[in-house]
């Protein structure tokens, strides 16, 4: 872990990991949201509740850079869309069931956000892999 005693100095290819891993953890939990809209569910409880990946920083005081670490995976706190639909299966007696409150729309920007960064950061150590081959062909 960054910043104890017998850990190595962070450097550029270990923050654009870390800041890699934690767009794929954004991108999962946009792919799962999406995955489970529209589904419904018998009661309130059991409905499908979006989640969203919450990100801390974290310092290596060895090196002075900043990275990101996935603090937790959480679930929002959207309330699940009532519908009445009495002949749906799941139907509770007053015929009622609810939907997962995913806005599809909003996952997608998400999906995309996480996507480009994913990309930049690949763009990022393309370029300082470049750089290092030629500092190193110099003569």
């Amino acid at each position: 872990m960054a910043g104890s005693p017998n850990a190595a100095p962070l450097t550029l290819f270990g923050v654009a990991q870390r800041a890699m891993s934690a767009q794929l953890v954004r991108m999962n939990a946009a792919s799962s949201n999406l995955a489970n809209a529209g589904t419904v569910a018998a009661s309130e409880g059991e409905a499908y509740r979006p989640i969203r990946a919450v990100f801390a920083e974290q310092l290596d005081r060895s090196s002075g850079l900043s990275t990101v670490r996935v603090s937790g995976v959480m679930r929002e706190s959207a309330l699940p869309v009532k519908e009445h639909s009495p002949g749906h299966p799941l139907a509770d007696a007053e015929g009622n069931v609810w939907t997962a409150p995913v806005d599809e729309n909003a996952e997608m920007v998400e999906m995309l956000d996480a996507s480009r960064q994913y990309q930049n950061l690949v763009e990022a150590l393309s370029t300082a892999k470049q750089l290092m081959l030629d500092t190193m062909r110099m003569k």
